[in-house]
């Protein structure tokens, strides 16, 4: 059985990337999302190892000494990362891992994983991202303002990554993200094993 691939999914907020996420795993189930620990406080609604891996800081701080944490950061006064086992479990599985994380997150597993797969979601527009996290009706002005500016400062990320997708029309920024999973398999550079079948002179 071949080894699923890791794939790392960012995006500044208001540009769908959990929508996108939502229905790509409608369409497929080659590809896993790893859940991501926290150790803030479940929400209404939310369960343990479906939404995120609750923890307390203690146990938190004991897997990041015990390198249980393939990345972390702290926001809030809370903790949130990616553990080893998340990933490890579906890749062992012959499906592909995806982790939806914050860019400097997504620059630490690049350096752990390089051979990894990036990828990036854009909104149309600033006015188009300005408009979504208004139609929200949870921001305030000051917080849009904040989001907005936390953005730019993300896509300064954004050359580092494999890919760009623009969020225009939900439907075709799932079929673009279906199709990079389909074209990473297909790299030739992940191709030696069959090659060699062949002798290594195909």
């Amino acid at each position: 059985m071949a080894k699923g691939l890791l794939f790392v999914v960012s995006a500044p907020a208001g540009c769908g990337k959990d929508t996108i996420l939502n229905e790509l795993f409608k369409r497929t189930d080659t590809a896993g999302y790893a859940v991501s620990a926290t150790t803030r406080a479940p929400r209404e609604g939310e369960v343990n190892g479906v939404h995120y891996h609750f923890l307390t800081r203690e146990e938190f701080e004991r897997r990041i000494a015990e390198k249980e944490v393939l990345e972390y950061t702290e926001y809030c006064g809370n903790y949130y990362g990616t553990l080893r086992k998340s990933v490890d479990d579906l890749l062992s599985q012959g499906r592909d891992a995806i982790l939806k994380i914050e860019v400097e997150g997504a620059m630490n597993i690049r350096r752990q994983f390089p051979e990894s797969c990036l990828v990036f979601i854009l909104p149309p527009s600033w006015e188009v991202l300005e408009q979504r996290l208004r139609n929200r009706g949870t921001e305030t002005e000051e917080k849009i303002i904040e989001r907005t500016k936390q953005a730019r400062t993300e896509l300064g990320f954004a050359k580092n990554y494999d890919y760009l997708i623009v969020n225009d029309d939900l439907g075709v920024a799932v079929s673009d993200l279906e199709a990079v999973l389909r074209a990473e398999k297909l790299r030739r550079s992940r191709g030696d094993e069959l090659l060699n079948s062949f002798g290594g002179n195909a």
